[in-house]
């Protein structure tokens, strides 16, 4: 086996990295991925962040060095004692000998915080939601799974904010393909199968020829699934946008394009050997069907691919 290939998911505290790590994961096999979150660096407790006013977004509540090390040593191959932090709990538990598989996922916080950790990646992806959506998830997450009270989400919200955008948000910047799911008609309440989402392709990898998007849609603004040309951090981008509303026929055209550039993709699009892809907890705990969920899965399962084609 050649090196393993990794994958960078970065974003802000419930920005929906774990969810677009899971089908991802399922598609590729579980057996063949190492998913790793890069929390499990942070420097300080619960507790002791409270002691000092410091939150986790903060680089110096994180050992970047040690994840930056990880990193190297997972990209080539070699195991890695990792320190693991409980979010349940707000303490750390006893470290984790992981020895990489064929992928590795890191997600987190602050994949992209230095040089030598965005050097360790192969295909690099930021997720960034509208802030009132993400809000929403974040109070939904910590409420029902973490032990926090409304009132408590949202006070630690508005605390990290100041670190949000001086840390998290520029790293922006350093990925090959932003996510940004988003209701439609700004309707907040939206439940998340109905979500749409905007993918902005930055040329620093070769993406599918979608063109073909625009011939079956005609260049309509109306149509639930658009291609343009745009400018992201002031440099030139294309974007695809699908609606959550986009039928599967129409959704079944876009991933033929994806598949048929892939011949490993051939079994991912079929939905009945994949059933988790495109799979969201609905508000009140129920099951949805996502298919711009499933898009975006498959999109970068398709980066990861190549990835092994350019360095088998």
């Amino acid at each position: 086996m050649g090196r393993p290939i990794i994958l960078g998911i970065v974003g802000d505290s419930a920005a929906g990295k774990t969810t677009l790590t899971k089908g991802i994961a399922q598609v590729l096999g579980p057996e063949n991925v190492t998913v790793i979150c890069t929390d499990d660096y942070h420097r300080y407790d619960r507790k002791q962040r409270a002691e000092i006013g410091i939150t986790a977004l903060h680089p110096e509540c994180n050992h970047l060095d040690i994840m930056q090390q990880h990193l190297s040593l997972l990209r080539t191959g070699q195991p890695i004692l990792k320190p693991i932090y409980s979010h349940k709990t707000g303490t750390f538990t006893a470290p984790e000998y992981i020895k990489p598989t064929k992928f590795v996922i890191v997600e987190g916080l602050l994949g992209y915080s230095t040089r030598g950790a965005r050097d360790s990646y192969d295909v690099k992806v930021y997720l960034a939601p509208p802030e009132p959506l993400r809000a929403q998830w974040k109070i939904k997450r910590d409420t029902q799974k973490r032990g926090y009270t409304e009132e408590q989400v949202l006070g630690e919200l508005q605390k990290r904010e100041p670190d949000s955008e001086e840390f998290i948000r520029p790293q922006r910047q350093w990925s090959d393909i932003v996510v940004s799911f988003y209701p439609p008609n700004e309707d907040e309440n939206q439940n998340n199968g109905h979500l749409n989402v905007r993918l902005v392709m930055r040329p620093t990898i070769p993406h599918p020829d979608f063109t073909q998007i625009i011939d079956f849609s005609n260049a309509n603004s109306q149509s639930p699934i658009r291609l343009e040309l745009d400018r992201d951090m002031s440099k030139p981008v294309d974007v695809l946008e699908v609606d959550g509303h986009a039928t599967l026929e129409q959704v079944a055209k876009l991933e033929r394009i994806i598949c048929s550039d892939m011949p490993y993709l051939t079994n991912v699009c079929n939905r009945e050997v994949n059933p988790e892809l495109g799979k969201v907890a609905g508000t009140t705990g129920e099951t949805l069907q996502s298919y711009p969920l499933a898009l975006t899965q498959l999109l970068i399962t398709y980066h990861m691919l190549k990835a092994t084609q350019i360095h088998p």
